[in-house]
């Protein structure tokens, strides 16, 4: 039997320009580049049932924009600092800690440790590795003895060699977007509470401080509609509560060069974070009357969803 190694080294990162280079966060080419190579291993139905990385922030960043391309959703990245500054010896004592059970591995880490463990199981001399490229290996069943050049290189992927754009909205359909698939599915929360018996909304402002708005993002592949803008509502709002089952409603926007649409739940508040503890406390945050949020937000269809929401409350 055999069991497969997917080698991913980590997406291009920014200059340094004071801190850490394990601290580097990842360039917007650099998680292209993760997306186009991690596209291409869903395209071809190789995804991993094991994903290892570096914890390193350009090299995490990599395996988590890879698995939110492939749908599979970045909770279950196991993250090993041994892989950061790795030789080939603590490389292969790390595939020699996975377990067995896993027949695919997807192991993102850093040159020149992947280069000169590809020369080791490859038995080639130099393998080049550019940065966000996929080498796909063939290995024998134990990996806690793997000699030199055991292994059968499958294939060799570079994102320079991939279409710059998605199919949409699965990986085998026509239809190309400027971003993987999940990004044009989104969700938000209306965020309200009662006070004194009568209902109040939060609204925040956008990031460039030009439109109120409520917290929204992409949803997020392994989480629900529902947890995905509940992490928007903390990170954008800070604020945590309970968002209901049922949708408000949704509405299609455009994006990234075409349509997206956005789910709309409300959220109960519970808990609003101190300002120093609220993550994006650049925007500002304010409660209002339901009359004046439908009035205020910038998306013309969230003002119907408030009158819902309301007439939700008052029907309880």
């Amino acid at each position: 039997m055999t069991r497969e190694l997917l080698l991913l080294r980590h997406g291009k990162a920014e200059k340094r320009i004071q801190g850490s280079d394990f601290d580097r966060p990842i360039s917007d080419p650099g998680k292209r580049g993760a997306q186009r190579v991690a596209t291409w291993i869903w395209r071809n139905d190789l995804m991993p049932d094991y994903v290892i990385s570096s914890p390193a922030a350009y090299a995490l960043e990599t395996a988590r924009k890879a698995c939110k391309a492939m749908g599979m959703g970045p909770q279950g990245i196991v993250e090993d600092q041994r892989i950061y500054e790795a030789t080939t010896n603590e490389l292969l004592q790390i595939l020699g800690d996975i377990p067995q059970t896993a027949r695919r591995v997807l192991l993102v880490g850093h040159n020149p440790g992947l280069r000169k463990l590809l020369c080791y199981l490859g038995g080639e001399k130099d393998e080049r590795l550019p940065k966000a490229a996929l080498t796909r290996l063939e290995l024998p069943d134990n990996w806690q003895e793997l000699p030199p050049a055991c292994g059968r290189i499958l294939n060799r992927t570079r994102p320079a060699d991939l279409p710059e754009k998605f199919p949409f909205p699965g990986p085998h359909d026509t239809e190309l977007r400027d971003r993987p698939a999940y990004y044009y599915n989104q969700s938000a929360v209306i965020p309200w509470r009662l006070k004194n018996g009568e209902a109040e909304i939060m609204v925040i402002l956008s990031s460039k401080k030009k439109h109120w708005v409520v917290p929204k993002g992409i949803k997020e592949p392994g989480l629900s509609p529902q947890e995905s803008a509940a992490e928007e509502a903390l990170e954008e709002a800070g604020v945590e509560g309970v968002v209901g089952d049922e949708p408000l409603g949704s509405y299609v926007y455009e994006k990234w060069g075409a349509a997206t649409t956005c789910h709309v739940y409300p959220m109960e508040v519970i808990h609003e974070l101190a300002h120093e503890d609220w993550e994006e406390n650049h925007r500002q945050r304010t409660w209002v009357s339901p009359q004046q949020a439908a009035a205020q937000l910038k998306q013309p269809q969230l003002g119907p969803m408030v009158e819902t929401l309301v007439a939700r409350l008052r029907a309880r």
